[in-house]
């Protein structure tokens, strides 16, 4: 599909020491990041953590705090007006005019500019077909699903030719099923056209599958930024090792050359993966010490209860397919979930959980 007449001229974006503050509530501390033109970058982490306000910094919608610059290019525009920076924009709830139709929409922008109308024209239908609405420009948005509103949305904010694409949560809105059909769909478009793209998400899997790069956040801190494969395979903080993956969190302790962990379970100190002994600093040399340990629900191995091994009771098993779903208590209120493939375990049954050590991530705990 052509778009030759949508010039899409991917720049870099470049965030110098930003931070935001409400009053006297500091909803963005300050962190620094380089994105190089057409790269995509996924701002992630729960609500409240500040992705959303970043988002707006990059877009002109916000000032950053004083000493703070946005630069996109070689340009410094952090005092640049949102409407003189060239950027798309999509939010979550699409923000599309219900009383105009699907191409109205589209061509907005451009009208609101001044563009001719037969080239205003021509370009709406380039987007339309790439979008794969090319049989829906005379429908009211009021007449369309929410995934068909989400591409509307999305040829509009590329209709004008952007530099930047900027996303804020664009398929949180949709059902889970459409979700993931729209991500694979958003994820070919985006990566034809090439266009330097943010998006915030609390998704992880939606991160993964979109971001070169994925910056996690909470509370207004970035935790890490990193590729997805770094983010997930060496998390530099407890809070990534939870947020990704659907990890495990047990509190553990370092008793001289074993850890301790709930179920009786010692694992020789020995054994630990190489590296990641840097993660339990400044426990490092120390004989003893609490630890946060976290590992993801398909590495344990279950077997008979045996001396020196985890061992617990399944509460629940639930088949999903290739892999059973178990919970298993192992004590008080401690609880771990996994994901098994082989022999099925019934409710009420006591199992050994043996936990690959070189599997087990270690932090200090807080």
């Amino acid at each position: 599909m052509s778009i030759s007449n949508v010039k899409m001229e991917p720049v870099s974006i470049k965030l110098d020491n930003i931070s935001k503050t409400f009053g006297e509530q500091k909803v963005v501390l300050p962190f620094s990041l380089e994105i190089a033109p057409g790269k995509k970058v996924a701002l992630l982490g729960p609500s409240g953590c500040g992705k959303t306000t970043t988002l707006r910094l990059i877009a002109g919608l916000e000032l950053p705090d004083a000493g703070g610059k946005v630069f996109l290019g070689d340009k410094d525009v952090t005092l640049v007006p949102v409407e003189k920076r060239r950027i798309g924009m999509v939010f979550q709830h699409f923000a599309l005019f219900p009383n105009m139709s699907v191409e109205e929409n589209v061509g907005y922008g451009l009208r609101v500019r001044r563009m001719p109308s037969l080239e205003r024209k021509k370009i709406v239908g380039e987007m339309l077909e790439m979008v794969k609405l090319g049989d829906f420009a005379k429908r009211r948005i009021d007449g369309l699903s929410g995934g068909q509103k989400q591409r509307v949305a999305l040829a509009r904010a590329l209709a004008a030719g952007p530099r930047v694409l900027l996303l804020d949560e664009p398929l949180a809105a949709l059902d889970a099923i459409l979700r993931v059909s729209l991500r694979e769909e958003l994820e070919e478009l985006l990566g034809k056209l090439g266009i330097t793209t943010v998006l915030v998400t609390h998704d992880q899997d939606e991160a993964m599958a979109l971001g070169d790069l994925i910056v996690v956040m909470k509370e207004g801190r970035v935790e890490q930024i990193g590729s997805p494969e770094e983010i997930y395979e060496e998390p530099k903080t407890a809070f990534v090792a939870g947020f990704l993956g659907g990890s495990n969190h047990l509190v553990g302790t370092l008793d001289g050359d074993y850890l301790r962990l709930p179920g009786e379970a010692s694992i020789p100190r020995s054994s630990l993966k190489k590296g990641l002994a840097k993660t339990v600093d400044p426990l490092v040399g120390a004989t003893n010490g609490k630890v946060s340990v976290f590992f993801r629900p398909d590495k344990p191995r279950l077997g008979p209860v045996e001396p020196g091994r985890m061992h617990g009771t399944v509460v629940s098993s639930r088949f999903i397919g290739q892999k059973t779903r178990l919970v298993v208590h192992i004590e008080e209120e401690t609880f771990i979930k996994l994901e098994l493939s082989g022999k099925s375990y019934l409710p009420g049954e006591d199992v050994g959980v043996d936990l690959p050590p070189e599997e087990l991530l270690l932090f200090a705990e807080a």
